[in-house]
């Protein structure tokens, strides 16, 4: 069962298409796996088509449209479709390769729709932890799929910018609860946790910023922090 989802305000934004693109990317990816989230997109878009589409009728735009259209003449609304049907074709270009699944320590993972057409870089490994980044430019924010193998865990660290993360596949665990597939976590700097993983997982993850350890000998890999990130 997912229990973690995006905020409201979070939905509101990828429904207005004003999120970043590798957040983009892991709402969609959540939305796709949560029934939930799917009810509350549905809901926000269908306000904002009848707010796109519903004006005054003594606005400027309602006068130009009379003055210029008359909506019951079949003709002017033929006109109009040849007029765009007419339009040269835009170039033809090749799209990405597209990739449903793949694997990861023996078992197969599929991949949310969102993904498929985003190339992976080849994964590197720290101990128990590996990560291959998604090849998606989106500013100084990192896009990665992270594979915690089974009794593996990440120090206990915070982090600089932001961290979101979407559990593919498997569970994890943390200071503050237990995570399964679908949840949709969205941390920053006021929090701190050391993830550990029982069974293993696969996450897909967006960071703004590298990670700050912060107990124990763990610290001396803060020079490291920008692997996972």
């Amino acid at each position: 069962m997912i229990n973690h989802h995006p905020n409201l305000a979070v939905l509101k934004k990828f429904v207005d298409s004003d999120l970043d693109a590798s957040v983009l990317v892991i709402v969609a990816s959540h939305i796709e796996m949560c029934p939930h989230c799917q009810q509350q997109v549905a809901q926000l878009t269908q306000q904002a088509s009848f707010k796109a589409f519903t004006y005054d009728e003594q606005s400027d735009d309602a006068d130009w449209l009379e003055d210029n259209f008359d909506f019951t003449d079949s003709d002017i609304n033929l006109s109009m479709i040849d007029a765009i049907t007419s339009m040269p074709d835009e170039p033809v270009h090749s799209l990405p390769k597209t990739v449903t699944e793949i694997e990861i320590d023996g078992q197969r993972l599929s991949l949310p729709r969102a993904m498929r057409s985003i190339g992976l870089k080849e994964w590197q490994a720290m101990g128990k932890v590996s990560r291959s980044r998604l090849d998606i430019d989106d500013d100084e924010r990192k896009m990665s799929l992270l594979h915690i193998a089974k009794d593996g865990s990440v120090p206990c660290h915070t982090h600089k910018g932001f961290e979101i993360t979407l559990l593919l596949q498997g569970s994890f665990e943390d200071e503050m609860g237990s995570y399964s597939q679908g949840d949709f976590i969205w941390l920053d700097g006021e929090h701190s946790h050391t993830p550990s993983s029982p069974e293993g997982c696969v996450c897909l993850t967006v960071s703004s910023d590298a990670l700050q350890f912060t107990k124990g000998l763990s610290q001396i890999l803060n020079p490291f922090g920008r692997f996972i990130y």
